[in-house]
């Protein structure tokens, strides 16, 4: 019997109606902006996606935290008292203590539930890279495959879930411990903007530059011509921090170059964007590998 539930986090990034019609389960991060608290839910209900940003911009201290025990435990004991299964799909464990948090509680509620089938796995991806394997997912589940068929795709294939990014700013990537001071102060001199990938082991790599924004964003589809799959028949998903132009351009020199069945563009939630900064531009589809 197909019967049971997709859980996941905030940072998959999906718009929140999205993440409905999708029926998923949604735990929020959280983000602590100056010295006060909010959740990281996809509607942006407890701080608005461009407020955050303006106050990045006004230089607010800002921290995160992922999802603990215990939310988890209380969300899936919900979904497994209702006589339903669990297949979670978490934020990468390289970036946040939160597939851990998945793993710990369904360990401890297994023996509870014996009957019942609780797989935790860890994405490896991040923002609407992660939402965009969970999509995936969700179109496995919706064509009949059963719980264990759709973990079992989401681990066959989520290296080939390719995520591309670049900044604006390289100071947020300086505090992160992304790139070295030296390396901030002289990009932001010149011009240049990193090109960035989430790797095979989750972890967002520095892997190249470009001389201006426009170059940047070039480089993302230059890096998606290399190694897409069938484009005719996928949905290609790109978030931004508070740059919606840039993310459209982007949208359309996808469009120029391939005839990709559509597009979903949304914002790198406050937890990824505090890391990130203002005017990330990240794009993500499947490919041959990462």
């Amino acid at each position: 019997m197909n019967d049971f539930v997709i859980v996941t986090d905030s940072c998959c990034d999906l718009p929140g109606d999205f993440a409905r019609e999708l029926e998923l389960e949604v735990l929020p991060l959280s983000v602590r902006l100056n010295e006060k608290d909010f959740f990281n839910d996809l509607d942006g209900k407890e701080i608005g996606f461009h407020d955050f940003y303006e106050q990045l911009r006004n230089e607010a201290v800002c921290t995160t935290s992922g999802v603990n025990v215990e939310a988890f435990k209380t969300k899936m004991e919900s979904i497994l008292q209702s006589g339903k299964d669990i297949l979670c799909i978490q934020f990468s464990s390289a970036l946040s203590n939160t597939f851990n948090s998945a793993y710990v509680a369904a360990q401890e509620l297994a023996p509870k539930y014996p009957e019942r089938k609780l797989y935790t796995i860890d994405s490896l991806c991040a923002s609407l890279g992660q939402g965009l394997l969970i999509y995936h997912a969700v179109q496995q589940k919706r064509s009949g495959k059963t719980i264990e068929q759709v973990r079992d795709w989401v681990e066959e294939n989520k290296l080939k879930l390719c995520h591309w990014f670049t900044v604006d700013d390289l100071n947020h990537l300086k505090r992160g411990g992304r790139v070295s001071s030296a390396t901030a102060l002289i990009g932001t001199v010149l011009g240049i903007k990193p090109v960035l990938h989430v790797d095979d082991e989750g972890r967002l790599i520095n892997v190249g530059k470009a001389r201006g924004r426009k170059a940047s964003l070039i480089a993302l589809v230059d890096q998606m011509e290399e190694t897409v799959i069938d484009p005719e028949n996928q949905v290609i998903f790109i978030s931004h921090g508070d740059s919606l132009e840039d993310a459209e351009w982007v949208r359309d020199e996808v469009r120029r170059r391939f005839s990709v069945k559509d597009v979903v563009i949304n914002y790198v939630g406050p937890v990824i964007g505090t890391h990130s900064g203002p005017g990330t531009i990240a794009l993500f589809f499947l490919g041959v590998h990462r």
